[in-house]
């Protein structure tokens, strides 16, 4: 199998890396704008080769792809505003499919957008006789999944909320532990929620819930943050979600923290203005500040040996409902290695260590050949049986999940 990995990010890196270990993997490529990224990943194995790309043009990855075909599998881990251009060059070259995230830049609204890729880009993919998939990190991606568990437990299903605390906190100042392009523009977004069987757009930071679970060691207060799973929930709630009625994402941690106070004092508008000469956003200027995350392992033995603040964390899926005619709630907890541990195990910061690998573990469907289905769909569209291979993969990199069910 001969894979095309777009960015050299976190994800791409880690699924490079991951998927070169596989006897049925016979090449990666890697392409990137940022070539020194490139050049450290391609020392992991010889079977990566790297290239330097601009993904902002279509006709730039349809001249990589043939240069090196062919290929197989393309996976996009390219910020947002390059996934049409990556996705259409599938659908021209006729090539499966990866995406970490949905798609920005489908239609004018992200919902409408999405809607489009699971009908009209699903027809595409299964004209091609190739499988699609989108949403495959750890949220969404294995979040999805152990929602899908959770619901599996009732008869009926009310109200799903995914729940996640980003717990890692370090002496030296790092507000996200991933692109911080995509944390922030997914901060300055007005949140996705379904309520009453309806997608609505509640406001960022809003609808606060507190959550202590028995292993945090103080409440955790998570709010309203813009996430695609309320959507693929929606969109999905008679086929998967047992006629769910309300779906939220909440976050928490300490780069919400910090990017309420930017967003509150007007530093997140995408509203161009005149600085010092030149039309720019303050979204934009503020992005050019923000310490990016550590990829490489001299960088993030450096920080940890400066110090750890805080290695805590959750990722929970909670679905209320009926269960034997009694209400219930189920939470599905999904358990991973803190910063240190992953360090430890895998040089990797946490959020590597599930994002990335959680991204690999769909990867890995593709390399076994475990979906059957053409066409494409969401991360959470996955059979049981498909959702049991993957977390039987999941148990082999440390990545486990625990369901309670509370009456």
């Amino acid at each position: 199998m001969k894979i095309l990995i777009l960015g050299a990010g976190v994800q791409g890196s880690t699924v490079a890396k991951k998927a070169s270990e596989e006897k049925k993997v016979e090449k990666i490529y890697i392409a990137d704008w940022d070539i020194a990224s490139v050049d450290e990943i391609i020392k992991y194995s010889s079977k990566i080769s790297g290239f330097k790309l601009d993904a902002s043009k279509y006709e730039n990855i349809i001249d990589l792809c043939k240069k090196i075909d062919p290929i197989d599998l393309i996976i996009n881990a390219l910020p947002l505003h390059f996934a049409k251009n990556v996705l259409d060059s599938a659908v021209a070259l006729k090539i499966n499919y990866q995406d970490f995230a949905a798609g920005e830049g489908i239609k004018d609204d992200w919902f409408e957008g999405l809607k489009y890729l699971l009908t009209e880009y699903d027809t595409k993919f299964k004209n091609n006789n190739k499988l699609a998939i989108i949403g495959t990190g750890s949220a969404p991606g294995l979040l999805c999944l152990a929602t899908r568990i959770a619901v599996k437990e009732l008869d009926t299903c009310d109200t799903i909320y995914n729940l996640v605390w980003e717990g890692v906190k370090t002496k030296r100042f790092i507000p996200f532990w991933f692109s911080p392009t995509s944390a922030l523009w997914d901060m300055s977004e007005p949140a996705i929620a379904w309520i009453n069987n309806k997608i609505v757009r509640t406001d960022a930071f809003s609808l606060p819930v507190v959550r202590k679970y028995d292993y945090l060691d103080t409440p955790i207060t998570f709010v309203e943050h813009s996430h695609d799973e309320p959507a693929y929930y929606g969109i999905h709630a008679q086929e998967f979600y047992k006629g769910v009625k309300n779906a939220y994402f909440k976050y928490a941690g300490l780069g919400i923290d910090f990017a309420k106070g930017l967003f509150e004092s007007g530093k997140l508008s995408h509203k161009k203005q005149m600085i010092d000469g030149q039309m720019i956003s303050p979204y934009e200027l503020t992005l050019k500040s923000i310490p990016t995350p550590p990829k490489h392992p001299s960088e993030i033995k450096a920080i940890i040996d400066e110090g750890l603040i805080s290695d805590s964390g959750c990722m929970v899926a909670e679905a209320i409902g009926l269960k034997n005619g009694k209400e219930a709630k189920v939470e599905v907890h999904i358990l991973a290695p803190g910063l240190r541990d992953s360090f430890e195990k895998a040089k990797m910061t946490a959020e590597a260590f599930v994002t990335g690998q959680s991204g690999f573990l769909y990867t890995k469907l593709f390399i076994d050949d475990v979906i059957k289905t053409h066409g494409l769909i969401s991360s959470d569209m996955l059979s049981y049986e498909e959702i049991d291979i993957y977390m039987n993969n999941a148990k082999k990199l440390d990545i486990t999940t625990q369901t309670k069910i509370i009456w």
